[in-house]
C-alpha cells in the first residue's frame, strides 16, 4: 500500500472511531440518563473528546485530521497538494457514515435512519463558525509553534469544552455532520439542516486560515528546555 492509501485508509478508520464516538455516547446517554439533557451533553461530550485524543494519538505518524476543514486548511497553507486533498477528504467522508452506521447496529437500531433533529437558526450557524475557527486555532496554533505532539490533547479538551461553549455543540467538522445525518437519535441533524452547519463550518474555516496566517505565519521549532532543565537533562 502506497503512502497515500494509507494516510487515506487512516483517515477513514479515525473519522469511523469518532463518529461511532459521537453518536454510541448518545445513544447510550440517552438511555442511560433520560430525560436529563444536560447529564446526555456532558456523557457525549467526554467521550468524544476522549476518544479524539486517543485516536489522533494512535494515528497521527500516519494521518490525524479526520476533518475536512483541517485538510483543506492543510491544503491552503501548501502543506498537502490537490491530489492528496481529495483522498483524505473522501476517506473522511466515508469513514464517517460508516462510523455511524456501525453506531446504530451497536445499539440494536436501523442501519441508516435519516434524522428529524432540525437545527437550525443564526445563532447554531454563528456557533459553527466560532467552533471552527476556535479549532483550527488549537490545531495549527499547537503544530506551528513546535508542539505537535501535545496537538490530541489539544483538541480533546477543546472540543470537549466547545460542546458547551457553543450554541451548536460545536460540529465544527463536514464529515461528521454528513454522518450525522444518517442517524434519528440523540447525536443526530435532520438533512435539511445539514447544508447551512457545513457553509458555516467552511466559513470559519476562512476565517480561521486567515488567523492562523497572521499569528503563525510560518513553523517554529519546539521552544528550547530552561537552562535548570538542560542541565538535568545533560
Amino acid at each position: 500500500m502506497n503512502v497515500l492509501a494509507r494516510r487515506a485508509a487512516a483517515e477513514f478508520v479515525g473519522t469511523a472511531f469518532l463518529v461511532m464516538a459521537v453518536v454510541g455516547s448518545g445513544v447510550m446517554a440517552s438511555r442511560l440518563s433520560p430525560h436529563e439533557a444536560g447529564l446526555q451533553l456532558l456523557q457525549n461530550s467526554l467521550a468524544t473528546g476522549a476518544a479524539l485524543v486517543a485516536l489522533i494519538v494512535a494515528l497521527q505518524p500516519v494521518s490525524a485530521s479526520f476533518n475536512p476543514v483541517v485538510t483543506l486548511v492543510e491544503r491552503a497553507l501548501g502543506l498537502i497538494d490537490t491530489r492528496t486533498t481529495g483522498a483524505l477528504v473522501g476517506g473522511q467522508v466515508l469513514g464517517g457514515l460508516v462510523g455511524t452506521v456501525a453506531a446504530n447496529l451497536m445499539f440494536g437500531l436501523d442501519a441508516v435512519t435519516l434524522s428529524t433533529h432540525e437545527r437550525t437558526g443564526a445563532g447554531l450557524w454563528l456557533g459553527e463558525v466560532i467552533a471552527t475557527v476556535g479549532l483550527l486555532l488549537v490545531i495549527f496554533g499547537t503544530v506551528r509553534s513546535g508542539r505537535a505532539d501535545r496537538v490530541a490533547f489539544a483538541v480533546g479538551g477543546y472540543i470537549t469544552a466547545a460542546y458547551w461553549f457553543t450554541s451548536s455543540t460545536s460540529f465544527a467538522n463536514p464529515a461528521v455532520t454528513i454522518a450525522r445525518t444518517v442517524t434519528d437519535t440523540f447525536a443526530g441533524i435532520a438533512p435539511p439542516s445539514a447544508p447551512a452547519f457545513i457553509l458555516a463550518q467552511l466559513l470559519g474555516a476562512a476565517a480561521g486560515y486567515v488567523l492562523v496566517r497572521i499569528l503563525y505565519p510560518s513553523f517554529t521549532d519546539a521552544p528550547a528546555a530552561p537552562a535548570a532543565d538542560r542541565k538535568v537533562l545533560s
